[in-house]
């Protein structure tokens, strides 16, 4: 999944911000629940280690996309709070930058999905997929969010917010903690109140608490469209304010932290199966999310173990990991392509395995190479 940097350079005459490496590690970790979220290996399933398994956090791989939305929302307002009248079209075309080389690359491996979507789609809605999927908008249509590739609607939410974001950048934020707090939980609530309503009034005629398996055009537009998300992404930006205006020591990070990492595990462990789905899809979970990411936003013991090189080199990837693990995974498996290599009784581990390689590789040989190139003609272009 997509956020910036914390080491993006900004513009000139602007400090250039210390790097958060440790926001960088968590990311790899998040997006490889999301994996094994969409393609969970047996030996993590309770029947295998009913006593000590890791099924709950991966039962929840979903909720990390929220985390990502949250995360980017930080991050940009680490990188440009002080810089209210940043200039729009820089902005944009900085983070399209980074958006749409490794973008372009999945669609190009998706041209087998294409193919299926051809004969199970209706031709007005395989048209339309066509042209909204290249221009990252194929999110604002429900029906046709998971076109080609099923987790790239996340990306047209990231468009919606990368285009709000200049003008929430300029608002005039509270400066003090206990105003952002109160501002950061309103969020929190207001997030919450379309999936309550959908819980309420079951407009998908269900019958039955919604799941991750449920369909339906109300729950599909709750977990695919921007709307839903949008208050976890201006969280974030509270959050990165917050983060600027409290300032935390050693000491208050350390507990901040404790309290975010500690809350996760209860919350998945003792209660995640008694949680409403829709509620832990948009937003149940962002208060442990953002108390994880203030813990890790500065030196510290939370730092130190999501800094570690393993994490670093996976993280950086972690965008082309999300973006790239769903539909690769799939074309492997359809192409038998370890069985063929005689290794398949490694399967799923050595699928895993390609999926992060292949991450890391198209990060260093497309990913940054394109960026960098667009940046340049950019800058020529309005020299």
């Amino acid at each position: 999944m997509n956020v910036t940097s914390p080491a993006t350079k900004p513009a000139t005459g602007h400090e250039r911000k210390a790097p958060l490496p440790a926001l960088t590690g968590i990311r790899s970790l998040a997006a490889i629940c999301i994996m094994f979220f969409h393609f969970t290996p047996a030996g993590l399933r309770w029947n295998a280690h009913p006593w000590m398994t890791l099924y709950p956090v991966v039962d929840l791989g979903f909720v990390f996309v929220g985390f990502f939305f949250l995360l980017s929302g930080f991050i940009l307002t680490y990188n440009y709070a002080d810089r209210p009248r940043l200039n729009v079209s820089d902005f944009w075309v900085a983070r399209l930058s980074r958006l749409y080389p490794i973008y372009l690359l999945t669609l190009v491996i998706s041209i087998p999905m294409i193919v299926v979507e051809f004969h199970v789609r209706g031709r007005l809605d395989f048209l339309e997929g066509m042209v909204l999927t290249p221009l990252l908008l194929q999110g604002l249509v429900p029906r046709l969010a998971t076109f080609a590739n099923t987790v790239a609607w996340a990306l047209s939410c990231e468009l919606v917010f990368y285009l709000l974001f200049p003008w929430l950048n300029r608002m005039r934020w509270p400066r003090s903690v206990s105003k952002l707090l109160a501002l950061f939980t309103a969020l929190w609530l207001i997030g919450l109140i379309l999936p309550t309503l959908y819980i309420h009034f079951d407009p998908d005629h269900l019958g039955h608490m919604a799941d991750r398996y449920s369909g339906g055009f109300w729950i599909t537009a709750l977990k695919y469209t921007p709307l839903p998300h949008v208050c976890t992404f201006i969280a974030g930006i509270a959050l990165g304010r917050l983060h600027h205006v409290a300032n935390l020591g050693l000491r208050w990070r350390t507990v901040v932290g404790l309290c975010g990492f500690g809350g996760f595990i209860v919350l998945v462990w003792e209660y995640s199966a008694h949680l409403p789905y829709v509620l832990l899809h948009d937003g149940l979970l962002l208060p442990v999310f953002a108390a994880m990411t203030l813990g890790m936003a500065g030196p510290g013991v939370w730092a130190k173990m999501f800094s570690m090189p393993p994490l670093m080199w996976v993280g950086t990837a972690s965008y082309a990991l999300y973006l790239m693990h769903f539909n690769v995974f799939i074309l492997l498996q359809i192409d038998h392509a370890w069985a063929r290599l005689g290794v398949a009784r490694f399967d799923p581990w050595i699928s895993y395995v390609f999926i992060i390689a292949l991450a890391i590789v198209a990060t260093r040989w497309v990913e940054h190479p394109a960026q960098k190139l667009i940046n340049s003609w950019w800058k020529k272009r309005r020299a």
